[in-house]
């Protein structure tokens, strides 16, 4: 019984001997199957180092550098001295615009292989490239933006197109630009290698906010946070633009609700949000500008609608507005000039053309003769208060009374003598209140109405029989 149970031992330790040794020899056959390229070329056979470094262009190709790049380090690794591992090395690093690395890289090489032409031409091609991105950098915290990006597309790009820095750099410089569209495109390759690039993320939110396409730009902000919930950029953009969103939404209720006098202090505190959010500003500047219309603020009303206009030329309702604060500030030329715009860019509009007929009206008005301002009174005195008003200034203004300055007595006389004629007619000062045209029909620069009788030097002047108490002259 013993010596069987001493042989099962013997047998049981046999059977792991040989499993241990067939696991080994695995372990070290897949070494050889993993590593052949590496091995290979430490042996110094160039089919399978060519075989590396076809794998290594594949992954550039398909611009998974990463990848190159492990195996690059491990055939140098396995190799110190494989000089064209240093090469391809050198320029993924160039590409990437790790420029520092690069460069040792080309050096090592260049140690390895003197006097390779192309080499060195890559080396120059790295410096250019490095200079041209450091000059692109000034250039844009010095604000000119037009040269950086010009470094950054024929320098940088050209020789490292895998540099994310410059592709950021670039993202910012359209934003700068004002090009949103071209912003959104960048960004869009950047992402499409990079899902998760954060920076793209808010540059490309900031482009559609900038576009006033707040639903996307919240859509990529939101993203980003989850992604990195502290993030402060990503942060500060989506509860601007939440800020922002609900001010303009108490804005338009308080108009709905006819709250303008608060209305206006919640357009004035969106706009004071971000004032170069040049695209959504416009609307707001309309908004503020037709509240202040309805409040009869008149001044206040032409500046709001004047900075529209300065963003969208062509703003109808701009416009229109515009015209009507003017009616409101007595700028009736003004007025008739932005409301003919109008018009002639909205022929069909009744509205437009039925305010234009108003301020066409209200400008022939202005230019006709004040009466009332003449004669010194309301527009609601009575007819007692306007002949006494005539008594005063006829006497003042008489030209026997004006010898030294009978010309301008003269003038003032028969402008005195034509306001009473109009307002001291019952008749004719209902016409005139109501903006009819009567002045045709007057001596006042026809040959109707003549104080002076004719221009002879004798003037007497009836007031139903002479001026009261009997006074004539």
């Amino acid at each position: 019984m013993n010596l069987l149970t001493s042989f099962a031992m013997d047998i049981g330790a046999w059977r792991g001997f040989v499993f241990s040794l067939f696991i080994l020899h695995f372990v070290f056959a897949c070494q050889l199957l993993l590593l052949q390229p590496l091995v290979s070329a430490q042996d110094g056979k160039p089919g399978n180092s060519a075989d590396l470094f076809v794998r290594v262009s594949e992954s550039i190709r398909v611009k998974h550098y990463s990848e190159a790049l492990d195996d690059l380090n491990a055939a140098i690794e396995a190799d110190p001295t494989l000089s064209e591992a240093y090469w391809h090395r050198a320029s993924v690093l160039r590409q990437l615009c790790r420029y520092e690395e690069s460069e040792k890289n080309y050096k090592k090489f260049l140690e390895l292989k003197p006097e390779t032409s192309a080499a060195e031409k890559e080396l120059s091609q790295l410096l250019q490239a490095q200079s041209a991105l450091n000059t692109a950098l000034t250039l844009f915290d010095s604000d000119d933006f037009a040269k950086s990006l010009d470094y950054i597309d024929k320098v940088v790009l050209v020789f490292s197109p895998a540099c994310s820095k410059a592709k950021l750099l670039k993202v910012k410089l359209l934003l700068a630009a004002k090009d949103y569209s071209g912003a959104i495109s960048e960004t869009g390759y950047i992402l499409k290698e990079y899902e998760n690039n954060l920076e793209a993320l808010l540059l490309r939110g900031r482009a559609y906010y900038y576009l006033a396409d707040h639903d996307v730009a919240l859509r990529h902000f939101q993203k980003g946070l989850r992604l990195d919930p502290e993030h402060s950029e990503l942060k500060k953009a989506y509860f601007g633009l939440k800020n922002l969103l609900k001010k303009t939404k108490s804005a338009e209720d308080n108009v709905e609700r006819g709250k303008l006098r608060l209305a206006v202090e919640d357009f004035k505190g969106a706009l004071a949000v971000d004032p170069n959010h040049i695209a959504y500003n416009v609307n707001l500047y309309l908004g503020l500008c037709k509240a202040l219309v309805k409040l009869g603020r008149g001044k206040d009303a032409l500046n709001s609608c004047t900075e529209a206009l300065n963003i969208d030329g062509e703003l109808i309702e701009a416009l229109v507005q515009r015209g009507e604060a003017k009616l409101l500030t007595e700028d009736w030329e003004g007025a008739v000039e932005d409301l003919k715009s109008a018009a002639q860019m909205s022929p069909q509009d009744s509205n437009i053309r039925e305010t234009l007929m108003r301020a066409e009206k209200s400008l022939k008005l202005s230019k006709r003769k004040d009466w009332y301002k003449i004669l010194e009174i309301s527009k609601t005195a009575s007819i007692s208060d306007i002949k006494r008003a005539y008594k005063k200034l006829a006497l003042q203004w008489h030209p026997d009374k004006n010898v030294d300055n009978r010309e301008e007595a003269e003038d003032k006389f028969r402008e005195i003598a034509a306001a009473y004629e109009v307002l001291g007619d019952d008749e004719k000062r209902v016409r005139y209140d109501r903006g009819e045209d009567i002045e045709d029909n007057m001596g006042m620069g026809g040959g109707g109405f003549d104080p002076f009788g004719g221009g002879g030097q004798q003037y007497t002047f009836h007031f139903e029989g002479g001026f009261p108490g009997g006074f004539h002259f």
